[in-house]
């Protein structure tokens, strides 16, 4: 058996746009903001996020990062 670690996702809005597709999100279940970058897969089929959107954020495990995986 495998032992694979669960990623822990959550939901948020875009406030602020940066070069490279850095966005700054502000998380719904906690009151913190985050640097999120986008997913290969989402730059793969080239989907846009604006500012406001809703996001949906896989959170890094030491709480650096997170990584935006799709737009609600």
């Amino acid at each position: 058996m495998q032992n694979k670690k669960v990623k822990q996702t959550t939901t948020g809005q875009v406030l602020e746009a940066f070069p490279n597709t850095l966005f700054k999100v502000k998380l719904d279940n906690e009151k913190g903001e985050l640097l999120s970058f986008l997913a290969g897969k989402m730059r793969l089929h080239r989907i846009k996020i604006l500012i406001g959107d809703r996001v949906e954020v896989e959170l890094d495990e030491y709480g650096g990062k997170g990584r935006i995986i799709r737009r609600i």
